[in-house]
């Protein structure tokens, strides 16, 4: 069974209170869950392979090392792609694939819209992003999708999750490990995250 990590730091904490408050404009709010990619992405990436290389300083050649495989970050659209630019600037290399999901309004099954992925993805460590872990569904339709191009080394990475959103991508997918800033209390009724912080899509780009 993968691993589930809560990501516990005094910064990431303190970014979170401003992303849950409901006051918070959708400038900072996009500002914190950026910062808060950036942050996380130190405990997703602590395990990464590294292989020697020879290079020379301007004193002597030396042996140094860097990252064995590449890394593909897949934001799910479009909360996703919020947290796309702080992880990609501490992995300035990695490349950027997209998965587009809606739910179907009479199955509530996600349907695919867009899927787009790098030629490298099978060799790639994958982190599969989006910020709220709630019902699991397009978490897991998601990470079918990268595993049917081939890849094997796959992280999920998001904000809040749930016991019932980790409980389903770890049924679906129980070799994927999962990576959350916090985890919360529960679903309510209608599939919100509680406390949670409301629909993250909506706060991010100011749709609501």
């Amino acid at each position: 069974m993968g691993k589930v990590v809560e990501i516990k730091h005094p910064l990431i904490e303190h970014k979170m209170s401003i992303i849950r408050n409901k006051l918070t404009d959708t400038k900072t709010f996009r500002e914190n869950v950026n910062e808060i990619g950036s942050l996380v992405t130190y405990e997703i990436t602590r395990d990464l392979l590294l292989k020697p290389i020879e290079i020379e300083t301007p004193i002597c050649k030396t042996i140094c090392y860097t990252l064995a495989k590449e890394v593909v970050i897949v934001p799910i659209l479009r909360a996703g792609l919020g947290m796309v630019d702080g992880i990609h600037n501490v992995i300035p290399t990695a490349k950027i694939g997209h998965v587009g999901l809606y739910r179907d309004e009479k199955t509530l099954l996600p349907q695919t819209y867009y899927v787009k992925f790098p030629d490298i993805i099978k060799e790639a460590t994958v982190l599969v992003v989006d910020p709220m872990l709630a019902t699991g569904g397009s978490a897991v339709a998601a990470i079918s999708l990268v595993k049917q191009r081939g890849a094997k080394d796959i992280r999920f990475v998001g904000l809040v999750g749930c016991p019932e959103g980790i409980k389903a991508l770890q049924d679906a997918h129980p070799d994927v490990d999962i990576y959350l800033a916090t985890i919360d209390e529960r679903l309510n009724e209608i599939g919100y995250i509680v406390p949670g912080l409301g629909d993250c899509g909506d706060r991010l780009f100011g749709t609501k």
